[in-house]
């Protein structure tokens, strides 16, 4: 067992804290735990985790900088970031994502220490093709921005980095210890919680050539996530920018129905199909916010060929299969 920290940034987030997890299902419990827990309910996700230590992200920062885990840190598993795709403060997303993150690449690649990082599906903006590829990119928001640029400045550190560096660029991720993301929480948690309010849950109108419902985006079970991400800390000569989707797009009435149909089966109803849903008055179409116009992807569909090409080869798990799985886990039935 190595003495060395693998630093988890983002510990008590949605991502980090899975990813901890899955670090203690392997064994792993030297992890030094980083995130700024000014939302003080965030320490709920860590409280069935093992960790070595906690720090706030301002003190990793000074540490780091001051030499403190010099030969002492054996990877960087890096999801800190502010992931509020509405967020309109640009200086403190920048702040909080690109000049935070650029401190870790630099400080990994001058020690040849792996550092796997959080970008983004927002790097492509509302275009239809989904490879990393610059030609591609065109964010719609400072987040998307924000995580373009960082990969953008990896993509120049790459030709003479001497240790890995891994962009993984995450679709729509659902799943649990999401709960304190409040409106940015998935599609699929507002669903369970809709449903449990009210008896019926939202989607928006039609748009953008869409039907009610039809837009479509890539949900990536979180599980998948964690996996990927383990993946490539167990191939260390592995680099690059890879997207982690589940590489099909599915509707917002699919993760619907598989929402409803999972609070159902709760209570011990039977599935229903979409029509008999819509009839039966359990999905409600609202009309498109304007606050969103110009800044909302209707489709996204990770192309995984790079993935797939750098070895990892697990199946990923549809909407019907992830989100029937989350919502047991919402009810306490997993």
């Amino acid at each position: 067992m190595s003495s060395k920290y693998i630093v988890v940034t983002g510990a008590a987030g949605f991502i980090g804290s899975n990813l901890v997890r899955a670090l203690n299902d392997r064994g792993v419990d030297r992890i030094l735990a980083v995130d700024n827990l000014s939302r003080a309910e965030k320490f709920q996700n860590l409280v069935d985790c093992e960790i070595a230590d906690y720090l706030d992200k301002e003190e990793f920062l000074r540490r780091i900088q001051s030499g403190h885990y010099e030969g002492g840190v054996e990877a960087i598993l890096h999801q800190g970031a502010c992931s509020d795709t509405m967020e309109t403060n640009g200086r403190y997303m920048m702040e909080n994502n690109y000049r935070y993150s650029v401190i870790l690449l630099d400080w990994c690649l001058e020690r040849g220490v792996p550092l796997i990082y959080a970008s983004s599906a927002a790097t492509y903006g509302g275009g239809g093709i989904f490879r990393e590829a610059r030609e591609y990119e065109a964010p719609l928001n400072v987040y998307g921005y924000s995580k373009f640029l960082l990969d953008q400045i990896v993509r120049q550190r790459l030709p003479d980095a001497a240790s890995q560096v891994v962009g993984l660029r995450y679709f729509n991720v659902y799943g649990p210890r999401e709960q304190h993301k409040a409106r940015m929480a998935s599609v699929a948690f507002h669903h369970f919680s809709q449903f449990r309010e009210a008896g019926k849950v939202r989607l928006f109108e039609g748009s953008h050539g869409y039907a009610s419902g039809e837009q479509r985006r890539d949900f990536v079970w979180v599980g998948d996530v964690a996996r990927v991400n383990l993946f490539f800390l167990d191939h260390p000569a592995c680099s690059g920018i890879f997207n982690l989707g589940s590489g099909r797009a599915q509707s917002f009435n699919e993760v619907a129905v598989s929402a409803i149909n999972g609070c159902r089966a709760l209570s011990g109803e039977p599935p229903l199909e979409l029509a008999e849903i819509v009839r039966r008055g359990l999905l409600e179409y609202v009309p498109f916010p304007d606050a969103l116009k110009g800044k909302y992807q209707a489709f996204t569909e990770a192309d995984i060929s790079r993935l797939r090409a750098a070895g990892y080869a697990a199946p990923f798990s549809s909407v019907e299969e992830g989100v029937a799985r989350y919502m047991a886990i919402l009810g306490g039935g997993a």
